[in-house]
């Protein structure tokens, strides 16, 4: 579970989850096109969430004949393995710290005895305006607390989830759920907390403990136990969810190894294991992709990887992109855990592993401080510089500073209690903080001070050195989430020249709001070539909204619908959904991750998403409908509701969803936007202005809003506030033909011909093909 101080608190609708969520591309579409209006952007699967999903049975036809089964039945994969206890017999080296690491005690029973003291004597403690208590009663461990129908109530706990330095417990419920508790238990302190401490969360959100973002069966499950089946049923919105074994066992990471000891036990005299014929070591990148399947912020596309498989054919992995999941560095912003920001370092890229550092079974690194980092850095490899800890930190050692992880891995507390360290290894950087905000190792610790005594001293101890390029990237990435169009060269610059698969994928995801332009069409065409699958996932996506008018790029996304690689298949399927074979590989792999995705509110709105595509809106508002009922605090999946609603002909419940948006995202602008469009499509162009005044307020630099308010303007009877609205969009969006097209309409109305003339010349200028503008301009006197 999750929970970040100082955010804002998250609807499921405004992010995609930690722990197994996947944000999708923006789908195309919005209200419909009603006289002024021109709205641009709409159903966008906005945290759409894919995660482990029941299995769907295998169909023939399509390419490649008669494809496997997606998932293999439970019973079958069940039966080979063993469970940990099995490897004691010959392993208790590794298993005895295993058993008592984070890993060996992720999740369990509760025990009388262990767990006693976070439960008797009986505690009552505040968190925000509520107070939960924790007590045993009848032999019954429970919390007393703010519950499902919104009254104190008192609970049984029947698991752990966790262990250092937090403890959750687990509340059975019907239907096959286990729900999270956010009150959680510290045992350092021994004391209780809440994991969001004063936000206040209540029954009815989706994140409160009570809702499906604090669903152990979707949220947390799958992490926490060896090979898990969700196996949720869509019929009757229940689970029969089930695992090999409960906690992270041995065959979480080593895989199913029964067939190993029933081997060991017949030949108790041919040990060794080069003779085991069971055996099937894992290579390192193999280990590194088990490390990642759980320590990832990713979308599961099938709900069943294991151990020597691909992280690619079961995962899609969030990375950096333009939302504010990450830093345009790389820093993790949001709980993104630690598997995406190394697989962007230098570090990952050189050949370092998670194992390298790490002991899996004490769940701890290998040696502690500068040690670890001096086993490679020490002058011995070629690919790691010497570095002496005291000299290049500049400070003393001992000191706050000169441990290497204080300035390139630095800590982000979440859920209150837990501190995690950035695996990124980026370099503090001041002069990204003065720039764009984002943060700096020494300002994190140096918190009295600002990043100009910060940016003085980085000048005064490395130099030009900080002209790194990565700055640069980071730079070019911030700017493009700014809107800039002058970052489109600079990304493609970028792409050309980088070495690091991760950071190609994130500047293509990037790149994506360029599409139209025939180069970065190019770029992203060729990079569904690229030898790394993650960067021809983000191309498939990016390039998802000019298939139908590039043959070129249509023809080269349709051959990734047999890619070697999951991910980018499924990207592919998603991207050409509208006409995709769904007997095909890659339609069944699709359909198999959108059903297997239906227990959540993002789930339900990404198959809205799909089922509008292939033409069927009534199916796609039904999802939308529940999406929103599930989560009915999420100003987005009611916007995305509001859209359908338009599109079925439904003005006034389009309406009703955007203005509860705005009510409960009163200051954003976007949400005020769109509300003037459903005001506008239900005819009431009064309430349309005043609301696109407003947006315009919110946001200043908002240049379809200052767009549609000068139409909306000029359809009241104020050309020239008209134009004054125009000339504002169309300093914010200098390459839009629509807005010096519209002035242009406008001055002929006002007999300013000269002005006209030169307006709808820049139009055309801007749009070479835009047919109304040539024969506005024909038709000038």
């Amino acid at each position: 579970m999750s929970g970040k101080p100082g955010r804002k608190r998250q609807r499921e609708g405004d992010r995609t989850e930690s722990g197994g969520g996947s944000s999708l591309p923006r789908a195309r579409g919005g209200f419909k096109r009603l006289g002024w209006l021109l709205a641009v952007g709409a159903l966008i699967a906005a945290a759409a969430v894919w995660r482990a999903r029941r299995a769907a049975p295998a169909r023939p036809g399509g390419k490649g004949g008669r494809p496997s089964p997606i998932v293999e039945e439970q019973e079958a994969v069940f039966a080979r393995y063993a469970g940990s206890a099995s490897c004691a017999e010959c392993h208790e080296e590794e298993t005895d710290p295993w058993r008592n690491s984070n890993h060996g005690l992720a999740e369990r029973l509760v025990n009388p005895v262990q767990d006693r003291r976070a439960f008797d004597p009986p505690r009552r403690f505040r968190h925000g305006t509520q107070w939960s208590e924790a007590r045993v009663r009848e032999g019954r461990f429970e919390v007393v607390t703010l519950g499902f129908e919104s009254n104190r109530e008192p609970y049984q706990v029947v698991r752990v989830i966790g262990n250092d330095p937090l403890r959750q417990f687990l509340i059975p419920r019907p239907g096959g759920r286990l729900q999270v508790t956010e009150i959680a238990y510290d045992p350092h302190r021994n004391e209780w907390f809440d994991v969001y401490e004063n936000e206040d969360r209540k029954p009815g959100e989706w994140g409160h403990w009570t809702g499906r973002g604090m669903n152990w069966n979707s949220m947390c499950a799958y992490c926490h136990n060896t090979r898990l089946r969700k196996n949720y049923e869509e019929s009757s919105d229940s689970y029969r969810t089930a695992m090999a074994e409960m906690g992270v066992g041995c065959e979480s990471c080593h895989g199913p190894m029964k067939d190993h000891v029933v081997w060991q036990r017949a030949h108790p005299d041919e040990g060794a294991e080069g003779k085991d014929p069971t055996l099937k070591p894992l290579t390192t990148n193999q280990m590194f992709a088990v490390c990642g399947s759980c320590h990832a912020r990713r979308g599961d596309l099938t709900g069943d990887f294991r151990p020597g498989d691909s992280f690619f054919d079961h995962y899609s992995l969030l990375i950096v992109d333009d939302s504010e999941i990450y830093y345009p560095d790389g820093q993790v912003h949001e709980e993104d855990y630690e598997f995406a920001a190394f697989l962007g370092s230098k570090m990952q890229h050189a050949g370092v592993r998670c194992m390298d550092c790490h002991d899996s079974h004490r769940a701890r690194p290998r040696l502690e401080g500068n040690d670890l980092c001096l086993l490679c850095h020490n002058g011995s490899w070629t690919n790691a510089p010497a570095i002496q800890p005291e000299a290049h930190s500049f400070h003393k050692k001992g000191e706050e500073g000169d441990d290497c992880r204080d300035c390139h891995m630095p800590i982000t507390v979440y859920m209150a209690r837990h501190p995690r360290h950035d695996h990124g290894f980026t370099i503090p950087d001041p002069l990204l903080t003065k720039q764009f905000g984002v943060p700096n190792a020494c300002n994190r610790c140096h918190q009295d001070k600002d990043a100009d005594w910060a940016l003085e001293w980085c000048a005064k101890w490395y130099g030009e050195k900080m002209k790194r390029r990565t700055r640069t990237r980071a730079q070019w990435i911030a700017r493009a989430r700014r809107g800039e169009d002058a970052a489109k060269d600079g990304l493609l610059e970028m792409l050309a020249e980088e070495e690091i698969p991760y950071w190609r994928a994130s500047l293509a995801s990037l790149l994506g709001a360029w599409v139209d332009d025939p180069k970065v069409q190019a770029a992203l065409t060729n990079l569904l070539a690229d030898p790394h699958p993650l960067p021809r996932e983000k191309a498939a996506f990016a390039l998802e909204p000019v298939l139908e008018a590039s043959p070129s790029a249509r023809r080269a996304l349709e051959r990734r619908l047999e890619d070697s690689s999951r991910n980018v298949r499924t990207a592919a399927a998603w991207a050409l959904r509208r006409q995709l074979d769904l007997e095909s590989r890659a339609g069944r792999e699709l359909s198999h991750m959108l059903a297997f995705n239906a227990d959540h509110p993002g789930g339900r709105l990404q198959r809205a998403v799909f089922r509008l595509g292939r033409g069927k809106v009534d199916a796609a508002i039904e999802d939308a409908e529940t999406a929103v009922r599930w989560d009915r605090y999420s100003a987005a999946f009611r916007h995305e509701l509001a859209v359908l609603y338009s599109m079925a002909g439904r003005p006034q419940d389009a309406l009703i969803q955007m203005q509860a948006a705005c009510r409960l995202a009163p200051n954003d602008p976007e949400a005020r936007y769109r509300l003037a469009l459903a005001w506008n499509e239900a005819g009431d162009l009064k309430k349309a202005l005043e609301t696109l005044e407003e947006a315009v307020k919110l946001d200043p630099r908002h240049a379809r809003a200052w767009y549609n308010l000068g139409l909306a303007r000029n359809q009241a009877g104020d050309p020239e506030g008209a134009l004054n609205a125009l000339e504002r969009a169309e300093t914010l969006a200098p390459k839009d033909p629509r807005i010096p097209y519209a002035r242009a309409t406008i001055l002929i109305g006002l007999g300013r011909l000269d002005a006209a003339r030169a307006a709808a010349a820049r139009a055309l200028e801007l749009a070479p093909d835009f047919k109304a503008a040539r024969e506005l301009l024909r038709q000038i006197p």
